[in-house]
């Protein structure tokens, strides 16, 4: 069993609605309860206008199902797992009055900005030969999707290497990164350790950690992610995430309650985890 009781969120899930995740919220709750997890933040893929990439997504007429489906999970698990509704939004400039209205609709705990360069719409709009230069656009939409003030954290923020891998170059990246993270920094939103990353065609988790070291210095406060798209993965990799984060300097994880930051030690928040062998051992 943890030597404390448990303090962390698995701050990133989906759902069957978005088309590319198995299981139901419920499930991964149990899973969260066998890791030591004090809860989790269900955060799917929002519904877009038009059908803005619909086929990884919920369409606009299931997000009251979706509201719906996390708070009978929320009532289910009601005294033993947290389950807090969230939602991972995607940024995309002339889209922000929709997300604004969006986010109003719903008693969100918890919102992911995201920049995914491998949907159509970003491929159409951005993509070109010049990888680099495809580069240095998904970083400045990072920076720019921070600025809206819409989102509380922004996942897997250097996603764009595992599109472009034939052009990243972590050491010269980091000139154009830099100036994005000096205007992240001044909104004071959150970015994401996203363990996920590790089965990505760059296996490491996002952000890499020379990038993960300028958050740092810039005091960016980080927020932790599996991004589970099955229940198995809740909380994976998290003890190898926060060792990664206290090897760069970080001494406090983060997680959202109420759109509201809440600050943990990192070395409680590692013994309140149970391990995976031990929960696997115990039947969980």
């Amino acid at each position: 069993m943890s030597a404390v009781d448990p303090v962390l969120f698995e701050s990133h899930s989906h759902t069957p609605l978005c088309k590319h995740a198995d299981g139901l919220p419920t499930e991964y709750a149990a899973v969260a309860e066998s890791r030591g997890l004090r809860g989790m933040h269900v955060t799917c893929h929002n519904p877009m206008p038009n059908g803005f990439s619909s086929g990884v997504r919920m369409a606009e007429s299931e997000f009251d199902a979706y509201v719906d489906l996390v708070a009978q999970a929320t009532d289910d698990w009601k005294g033993r797992v947290d389950v807090r509704l969230g939602l991972e939004a995607d940024y995309f400039e002339g889209h922000e009055a929709y997300l604004e209205k969006q986010l109003s609709a719903a008693d969100f705990h918890f919102v992911l900005g995201s920049v995914h360069p491998q949907i159509g719409e970003f491929r159409e709009t951005y993509w070109q030969d010049d990888l680099v230069e495809v580069q240095r656009i998904y970083f400045n939409l990072l920076a720019k999707s921070a600025e809206t003030g819409l989102f509380d954290s922004l996942a897997h923020p250097d996603l764009i290497k595992n599109f472009t891998t034939e052009a990243w170059d972590p050491d010269s990246i980091l000139d154009v990164i830099r100036p994005a993270l000096d205007r992240i920094a001044k909104t004071g939103v959150a970015m994401e350790l996203n363990t996920s990353g590790v089965n990505k065609r760059i296996s490491e988790m996002n952000p890499f950690p020379d990038m993960l070291a300028e958050m740092k210095s810039r005091e960016i406060p980080v927020t932790l992610g599996a991004d589970a798209h099955t229940p198995q993965r809740v909380g994976d990799g998290y003890e190898t995430a926060m060792r990664l984060l206290q090897s760069v300097g970080y001494t406090h994880v983060n997680f959202f309650l109420g759109r509201k930051r809440q600050s943990v030690e990192i070395e409680t928040a590692l013994a309140s985890m149970i391990p995976v062998d031990e929960a696997a051992s115990l039947g969980r």
